[in-house]
């Protein structure tokens, strides 16, 4: 396991490496100054851009300027907006934990109900239920996240009312900004009106998380449909079936935890395919997180905002599917054993 660890840990420091070098050549591609790119501060400026020109190295060589610029991404340093003047790691950071919010919980209802799901329509095998789920999971997965993310906000948020157009919070409450996740700083403010706050947030949040959980929980239903009819043919269910065991402890104690191997090792990617979405989720509900950040910023060519959204969402789709790595390999031994050729 640990000669596994270590081969994943650098690999995905050698990615992101890759990834810094990326985001180094866009820098010097996009159109307008160099140095106005990486710090956002502009040649009016004057003596800050002087200061500025020499502080990141731009009279040297590229080797010289992109060492100046790794060391500057490891401090956080990622310059400034174009456009608010603000400092851009300072405004990801609440950014992303708006992002965060919806992607974790959209994370756990799609497990929650597409798993079981799953599970139910393999066990019940060309029934009608199975037909049934089938269905909708297919038709649910067919519909593009823009369009199914407008004809939720027309009909539940329009038409019938169940839910507000856009935003986090009712700004009258005033609850401070500290991690982005609008639920954490509701726990974490001091005011008197935290029970409606939270109420007002759950209102909010309900319906951009639904939606940006379809396509995930209709994937998992037939990920996990499939990996329980491949363990349901296996030999020793036979078997257990042979010493009298009842269907029900054959579910828990045998097909269930073989049919999870397949499926916590589709996680990663689940959690890609939501990281893709949700740019287009936060950005028709007006969610204040990272994707709809990153819309607003290749509008308004704000390109220090543009370089650290994109770094930060790559860095957290590989953070994130290395740890899937991690733990799928330690919790099934014979992934690592399959990889070294070992017995």
């Amino acid at each position: 396991m640990i000669r596994y660890s270590i081969r994943r840990l650098v690999l995905l420091l050698i990615t992101l490496w890759l990834l810094s070098l990326f985001m180094f050549a866009l820098q010097q591609l996009f159109p307008g100054d160099t140095l106005t790119n990486i710090s956002g501060i502009r040649p009016s400026d004057g003596v800050a851009y002087e200061l500025a020109y020499q502080h990141y190295a731009m009279s040297q060589s590229w080797l010289s300027q992109y060492w100046q610029f790794f060391q500057h991404l490891l401090r956080g340093d990622w310059g400034q907006s174009l456009v608010t003047q603000r400092a851009v790691f300072n405004d990801i950071m609440p950014q992303l934990g708006a992002t965060l919010e919806l992607t974790v919980l959209a994370m756990i209802i799609s497990l929650v109900i597409g798993v079981p799901l799953g599970l139910y329509a393999a066990v019940q095998q060309r029934g009608p239920l199975d037909r049934v789920i089938m269905a909708v999971s297919l038709s649910a997965y067919s519909i593009p996240a823009f369009w199914l993310a407008q004809l939720a906000l027309l009909l539940f948020a329009v038409k019938l009312g169940w839910a507000p157009i856009s935003g986090q919070l009712n700004p009258l409450f005033n609850i401070p900004p500290v991690s982005g996740s609008v639920l954490v700083d509701i726990f974490l403010s001091d005011s008197h009106y935290r029970s409606a706050a939270f109420v007002d947030a759950l209102h909010h949040l309900w319906l951009p998380v639904v939606v940006l959980s379809i396509i995930p929980l209709t994937l998992l239903i037939r990920i996990t449909r499939n990996a329980t009819l491949d363990v349901l043919q296996q030999n020793y269910l036979r078997a257990a079936r042979s010493r009298g065991l009842s269907e029900s402890r054959i579910m828990i104690k045998h097909v269930m935890p073989n049919a999870m191997q397949v499926i916590v090792r589709q996680l990663g990617l689940q959690f890609s395919l939501l990281m893709s979405n949700i740019i287009i989720i936060e950005t028709i509900f007006n969610w204040p997180g990272i994707g709809s950040s990153l819309i607003k910023s290749i509008y308004e060519r704000d390109y220090p905002v543009m370089l650290g959204g994109l770094f930060t969402l790559a860095a957290l789709i590989l953070l994130v599917n290395v740890a899937v790595e991690l733990y799928h390999a330690w919790r099934y031994p014979q992934v690592r054993k399959e990889l070294y050729a070992e017995r």
